[in-house]
């Protein structure tokens, strides 16, 4: 494969990412091609040592979804770093989509429930003068408080397990990067063992 395959490809499937990011991983990738023909490699030599454009693309992507991740812990940031993790290679979609799945299903289903239990205790609140709630007005008050506090609450706590959970599945793909990265760049890995 040529230098400029190579980076065609590494291009396409860095596509997403900002144009910027995109511009300096090609332009690293492409020192490194000048450095290697200066050492008199050819391309073809330098572009089979780097490894399948595709799935190095798919590891900068993860490499700069948990970097997101770490700089500013939000909603969109965690789906992104999520989306990079599963796109790192189809034999960890078939092992953990089984698991991540019904993970998030249950977050959700839990949302939901959370949502339906402060409504519910906005409407005891809301509705006692019109109902007769056993133990009086003070007793609908409290009891609805009650419900809406525990439905924050309960909110908190799973907002803190999802964010465990993406930290678990960002240290999973770390781990999973620093295991390939000696098959992927065998120069490097042998200098730092060095």
């Amino acid at each position: 494969m040529t230098r400029d395959e190579f980076l065609k490809r590494l291009g396409r499937g860095l596509a997403g990412m900002q144009p910027d990011a995109i511009a300096e991983i090609t332009s690293d990738y492409t020192d490194h091609f000048i450095a290697a023909s200066a050492d008199g490699r050819s391309e073809a030599e330098v572009a089979e040592a780097l490894g399948d454009p595709g799935r190095l693309a798919r590891e900068l992507k993860l490499e700069a979804g948990i970097k997101r991740w770490e700089e500013g812990r939000s909603p969109s940031a965690a789906w992104s770093a999520v989306i990079a993790f599963l796109g790192l290679g189809a034999i960890d979609i078939l092992i953990l989509l089984p698991v991540l799945l019904p993970m998030i299903g249950v977050i959700i289903g839990f949302y939901a429930a959370m949502f339906g239990l402060f409504v519910a205790g906005g409407a005891i609140m809301i509705t006692w003068p019109f109902n007769a709630f056993p133990g009086g007005p003070a007793a609908a008050l409290l009891c609805g408080l009650g419900m809406m506090v525990a439905a924050i609450a309960i909110a908190a706590l799973i907002t803190i397990v999802s964010i465990v959970l993406v930290n678990a599945l960002m240290w999973f793909g770390r781990l999973h990067y620093k295991v390939l990265q000696p098959a992927i760049e065998p120069e490097t890995a042998r200098s730092a063992m060095s």
